[in-house]
């Protein structure tokens, strides 16, 4: 749905990518979209504009014309019963000539509700975005009527007091909001306690309230127009912020109903105010979700192929500095390309972490150790009279797996496949809501053990059944009440004052379990503490699922052959750079485009030593299936290594398989491979 007739740098396969790319983006987008060039013919859509307006999927391609659509629309009547449908589209054909910005609201016959604003783009065209805006209105509808019905019960309610002072002021009291009644001069007759609350009046005396002197002369100055309405005969309803006695500051919804008189006249103006803070924050709250939502949905898109490029620039110009290595001017121009190539690596990679879609270094990870240097850096950050116990139950008595009886104490340890990292910012992300919800003589237990879980337990939870590890952590606060605990995973909500949290701890930490396939629960109680439990995927301990650590000092050079890999890239440009990495760290190399083409190399192709292979790839084959179908490699020992330039759900069955990050140097790659540099502190 874009033209790609333009001349492009980049290869036909890598362009077409692109263009792929960003039209599956403009495809996700919830908004109808245009580009006409100047000539009003089509150069770019998506399928939403076609669903939204009900156009055929014939009507588009690049090249359709404007008029097209509007002759389309005048002749099934979406424009109304015109008289003149060629006159109607000759107007409408003239006014979008102009290219000037515009913005309207449409009903469609099908009761749908268009919001429709066309942007010029200069030296190209104009732009159309088109909103589906019918719940919208339906709402505003809704809060119409609603406020009618309000507005009108309170004129009722209000009528019918006047006999009563008493009952009057009774009844007005307990609303939570303020109510008040001026006469023709406006001069105050009547105002409720929420006066009283919110400006420290006398309610006895109303006839010596100053809106002006209450509201100070600037707000006073920006709502007098709407009180002008109210005295002419018009209701008038309006938002305004307000500064309150006790110095907080919110936003306001006042109501002004005119009594008309018998003789026609307006008598007086009844007053109606509400305190709206909290529902502008909810509809701030809907509007960052939303914007986060569309980020996530773009970095998802975006990071693979921004990765792809990077990978390529970092690992030529790298292998030039190399070649190099005493040319002086390659250290001046080289180097610092590199650097910022890295930089644009760590965007992309800060993108994809705000946005919770960031690839996981899954590992093998001990599980006391970690949860050791966890205590060790929080230790500091409790007060000395909160006590923190700590328990690594290493009993495999709650778990189905066998273990050798002969088995070290290393593999009795608990293991879980996992990003530590991850897991690490998580428990003390955890620890540190306990420290804040707890009292000051509190407790708080972290306790770590091995768990299975049954078909069962592990459908309630939404994972896998099988091995895995459990860490429950408890402490004896307050607790939650169940409203609460109901929205603990509610991105923004936050039960701490604000500017002490920002409602996002949570949700990060259950996107982090769901990503490395475990499970969240957590349970409280009133008065009775909380505790949260989490399930991580369980591994043993094997030396093809452990990263080695890093190698110190100088090394031996690697053996001249590691066998024959085979290596599996759809963009060509990375595949070539792999694949000299892996040539220089002395394996043979056999390359496939596709995942099918992977497949058909895995049967027909025996001594293998290593799948290397891209995550995301064209097909109904990827990385992960890829990977799955190597485990029943003809005699085993294949090692498979997965590369990534996005995040992805890691499935359950082939969750131990490592991935490595794009971009990455060919020593990342030896390390996760096992292997050492040929020279000391060599590095790509």
């Amino acid at each position: 749905m874009i033209d790609s007739s333009a001349p492009q740098q980049s290869s036909p396969s890598s362009s077409s990518q692109r263009h792929e790319a960003l039209q599956a983006a403009l495809n996700l987008i919830d908004q109808g979209f245009t580009l006409m060039d100047s000539n009003l013919s089509l150069v770019a859509w998506n399928t939403t504009f076609l669903r939204l307006l009900d156009f055929p999927p014939e009507m588009g391609f690049v090249g359709a014309s404007f008029e097209s659509f509007i002759r389309f629309n005048a002749l099934r009547g979406d424009y109304g019963s015109a008289a003149d449908p060629q006159g109607y589209i000759d107007t409408r054909m003239a006014a979008a000539r102009a290219f000037t910005v515009h913005e309207f609201e449409r009903t469609r016959p099908d009761g749908t509700v268009l919001r429709v604003r066309g942007v010029p783009v200069p030296e190209h065209g104009f732009m159309t975005i088109y909103s589906d805006v019918t719940l919208e209105k339906r709402a505003e509808s809704q809060v119409r009527e609603h406020n009618a019905l309000l507005e009108s019960h309170v004129a009722e309610r209000t009528a019918e007091l006047r006999r009563s002072e008493a009952q009057m002021r009774l009844i007005t009291d307990s609303i939570p909001a303020l109510v008040a009644y001026s006469d023709r001069d406006r001069i105050y007759r009547y105002i409720n306690r929420g006066y009283q609350d919110w400006f420290g009046l006398d309610p006895a005396k109303p006839e010596r309230v100053s809106a002006k002197q209450f509201l100070g002369a600037a707000t006073f100055a920006g709502i007098r127009p709407q009180v002008q309405r109210a005295f002419a005969g018009e209701a008038s309803t309006f938002e305004y912020g307000i500064l309150r006695i006790d110095g907080s500051r919110v936003t306001a919804r006042t109501t002004l109903i005119p009594e008309i008189s018998a003789d026609g006249s307006v008598a007086g103006c009844f007053e109606l105010t509400f305190d709206i803070s909290a529902e502008k924050r909810a509809q701030e709250i809907l509007a960052q979700t939303q914007k986060l939502e569309l980020l996530g949905q773009l970095t998802g898109g975006l990071a693979h192929d921004f990765n792809n490029i990077l990978t390529v620039i970092i690992g030529n110009l790298s292998a030039l500095a190399e070649a190099r290595a005493g040319d002086a001017a390659v250290a001046e121009f080289v180097g610092p390309a590199v650097d910022a190539a890295r930089r644009g690596a760590e965007l992309i990679k800060a993108l994809q972490s705000f946005s919770r879609k960031q690839p996981l270094q899954a590992q093998a990870v001990d599980i006391a150790p970690l949860i050791a240097s966890v205590v060790a850096l929080v230790r500091r950050s409790l007060p000395d009279s909160l006590q923190l116990d700590v328990r690594v139950d290493i009993d495999r008595s709650n778990s189905n797996s066998n273990h050798d009886s002969d088995e070290s104490d290393d593999n009795a340890a608990l293991w879980a496949w996992v990003d530590a990292d991850q897991l690490q910012s998580t428990l003390i992300n955890l620890i540190f809501n306990a420290r804040d919800a707890a009292p000051a003589q509190g407790r708080i237990s972290l306790q770590a053990s091995a768990a299975w879980l049954d078909a069962d337990a592990a459908a309630a939870l939404q994972v896998e059944p099988g091995d895995y590890i459990r860490l429950d952590l408890s402490d004896n606060g307050k607790g939650m009440d169940a409203a609460t605990l109901a929205r603990v995973f509610e991105p923004f909500f936050t039960t701490k004052q604000p500017g002490l949290g920002t409602g996002l701890g949570l949700p990060m930490v259950q996107a982090f379990v769901r990503q490395s396939g475990g499970a969240i629960r957590i349970d409280s109680q009133l008065g009775e503490g909380s505790r949260v439990a989490l399930w991580l995927p369980a591994c043993s301990l094997a030396a093809d699922l452990l990263l080695p650590l890093p190698h110190a000092g100088p090394t031996a050079a690697m053996p001249p052959a590691q066998g024959l890999a085979l290596l599996v890239e759809d963009e060509p440009a990375v595949r070539k750079l792999v694949r000299a990495m892996l040539l220089e760290l002395g394996f043979a190399v056999v390359e496939a485009g596709s995942g099918s083409e992977a497949l058909q190399i895995l049967e027909q192709t025996p001594g293998l030593a290593l799948l290397l292979s891209d995550v995301a790839m064209p097909g109904r084959i990827d990385g992960w299936a890829l990977a799955a179908l190597a485990r029943d490699y003809p005699g085993g020992g294949l090692q498979v290594l997965l590369m990534s330039g996005h995040a992805a759900e890691q499935p359950r069955a082939v969750s131990a398989v490592p991935v490595l990050a794009k971009p990455f140097s060919r020593a990342q790659l030896a390390a996760l491979l096992g292997l050492r540099p040929a020279l000391p502190g060599a590095s790509s």
